[in-house]
């Protein structure tokens, strides 16, 4: 009697990768795409906003097995709400690619729910050419240990203290929530800064919210083999209605509670005195997540930055293409109502 939870490998498996604001996800994908061993990979990226820059992170990997054409970008809102709209296309112009693609990495944006766009794999028109190899969820270690699911939470805690109509958890933590509750693995970002009570503090927040037994990976950097990340096999979407969340029944969440803007600057003369100012904007001007590119005087690579509240990290990603303009822009997230102008001056170096 055949097994109806089967994964049918005449199917592309797709590897769902979620987790909030600044958790790591773009790092583990570049990893993996450097290191898939030849495997032919596709990436769709769900931009928060409509700047590209994870998914620019991804194209500079330089990886013949995934050409800067199998990275798809999706910023017209979050998947889990245009599945119809923005999914399908991308999946459909995917799966018409010469070579044919193995398997496919999908990014979702930190606000992202992964069970609706897991739901759509059941589809008539996706359910016979697709299956969800398995949900991965990206977590920040540092972040959890401290009791916080993202770098910087003050600011949100602020706002829902204020607000006397709320009378349910955090949006935010709901939503990290419901990532993990989907989730097949774990991975626990970051782990380097951890000590070993850091960690067990960590995967205890991770495991109060899995159901079921998930394995929880740490990893710094987002070096994680790819085999353990690729082809977990699940089969994700025909037991995705077991995962309870928090906006079951629902048809839509919120997104109104964040703010998204691009800050563009002049070359900079010092990647240090730039991270500092990017630490000072998450400190001073409640900044939650900032990424993007600069050019740097008399460098001729890109310097990458990217800042988990006040942790900044920065280093040269490739060298600039011949004709392309060399300037730098940087999206800063936060809260709604984010203060651009102030944002803006501690960035420029002018407050």
């Amino acid at each position: 009697m055949s097994n109806p939870s089967a994964v049918d490998l005449s199917r592309v498996p797709c590897t769902v990768v979620t987790g909030f604001l600044g958790a790591g996800k773009t790092t583990l994908i570049r990893h993996v795409l450097e290191n898939a061993g030849g495997r032919r990979l596709a990436v769709i990226v769900n931009e928060f906003g409509d700047v590209g820059i994870d998914g620019e992170i991804l194209r500079g990997c330089g990886v013949e097995s995934c050409p800067e054409e199998n990275v798809v970008e999706l910023a017209n809102g979050c998947i889990c709400c245009t599945v119809a709209d923005d999914f399908v296309p991308a999946l459909d112009a995917i799966l018409s690619r010469e070579p044919k693609v193995e398997h496919i990495l999908i990014e979702t944006s930190g606000l992202a729910l992964p069970k609706p766009l897991v739901q759509a794999f059941q589809w008539p028109a996706i359910k016979g050419r697709v299956t969800v190899d398995g949900v991965v969820a990206v977590v920040d270690g540092p972040a959890l240990a401290e009791g916080r699911v993202a770098g910087d939470m003050e600011a949100l805690a602020a706002q829902r203290a204020a607000d006397d109509s709320l009378d349910h958890d955090d949006p935010v933590e709901e939503v990290f929530e419901d990532q993990v509750a989907c989730a097949d693995l774990v991975i626990l970002s970051k782990s380097d800064l951890l000590d070993e009570a850091g960690a067990a503090r960590a995967r205890e927040r991770v495991g109060a919210h899995l159901a079921r037994a998930v394995s929880i990976v740490p990893t710094a950097g987002g070096r994680v083999d790819a085999a353990v990340l690729l082809g977990l096999g699940v089969g994700t979407e025909n037991d995705i209605e077991n995962r309870r969340t928090h906006h079951d029944g629902e048809l839509d969440h919120e997104h109104d509670d964040f703010d998204s803007f691009v800050v563009e600057l002049p070359a900079v003369s010092d990647p240090a005195a730039l991270s500092a100012r990017v630490a000072k904007a998450a400190e001073e001007a409640d900044v939650l997540r900032l990424k993007g590119f600069a050019a740097v005087e008399g460098k001729p690579m890109r310097l990458l930055v990217q800042a988990v509240g006040p942790r900044v990290t920065h280093g040269f990603d490739r060298a600039w293409n011949a004709g392309e303009e060399k300037r730098t822009r940087l999206v800063a997230i936060g809260l709604k109502g984010l203060d651009r102008e102030k944002v803006t001056r501690i960035l420029q170096g002018a407050a």
